[in-house]
């Protein structure tokens, strides 16, 4: 327990940049190009693929990610073809379509993900970690399922975002990797139902003693009970490496 609340302490204070940090682009399924953040550690280190909800943009991650890092990830932080943009952060991919006079829904953006994770893969040749918030943590868990270079998913208020194009109670149950799921705490008993016929042989969900946010945006400084969801996400961590 001591070892475990030292690396926490550590997680918290942790306000440095990542050894490396760029931005890039890789095409997309249908050859659309997706823009990235990636916040790298080392190469021989997996990668986490970091998704936003809906409105936003890769920016969702600028504090989180290079937490991340000190879990001895690197960090593949994509804009999906549906957002727009957060934390001064833009959605490039969401522009690119647009010049193209296209628009996107909450699944279009599935494909961007599938790519990210191949994308992620190949740099280290080891399976990714996918993280989502809101729509995109419904969207992980499902391509989590069935996607053989995912090893785990950390879900931010997954839900049902899709209306009747898709009952993610129901595509999700044959989920069978560590899962972590957290939220609100409003938002805590519907994610509980969501998740109900999972069979992970670990799986945690975090419910907040406090409010808490939607999404990941409640790993926030700005978010008072934060410390609360990076414990949570610590000891997920520790117990699936």
């Amino acid at each position: 327990m001591k070892k475990i609340l030292i690396s926490f302490i550590i997680v918290l204070n942790y306000t440095g940049i990542s050894k490396a940090q760029e931005t890039i682009t890789f095409p997309s399924k249908d050859g659309l190009l997706i823009t990235a953040d990636l916040y790298k550690v080392n190469d021989t280190l997996p990668y986490m693929v970091l998704c936003h909800q809906a409105g936003y943009s890769r920016g969702e991650y600028i504090e989180s990610a290079k937490r991340f890092n000190k879990f001895n990830y690197n960090c593949l932080a994509i804009d999906a073809r549906s957002g727009e943009e957060v934390n001064d952060v833009k959605n490039e991919t969401a522009k690119a379509l647009m010049a193209l006079n296209k628009a996107a829904n909450y699944l279009d953006a599935e494909q961007d993900i599938i790519s990210a994770i191949e994308y992620a893969y190949k740099k280290s040749n080891k399976k990714v970690i996918l993280v989502g918030s809101s729509y995109s943590a419904s969207l992980a868990i499902k391509i989590g399922a069935t996607n053989d270079k995912v090893k785990a998913v950390m879900a931010f208020s997954p839900g049902e975002y899709f209306g009747n194009k898709l009952n993610v109670k129901e595509v999700i149950k044959t989920y069978n990797k560590p899962l972590f799921v957290t939220s609100s705490k409003d938002e805590a008993a519907d994610v509980t139902k969501l998740i109900k016929n999972v069979k992970s042989p670990v799986k945690h969900q975090f419910t907040p003693i406090e409010q808490g946010q939607h999404g990941s945006k409640t790993l926030w400084k700005s978010n008072p009970n934060r410390n609360e969801y990076w414990m949570a996400l610590l000891m997920f961590m520790r117990e699936i490496k």
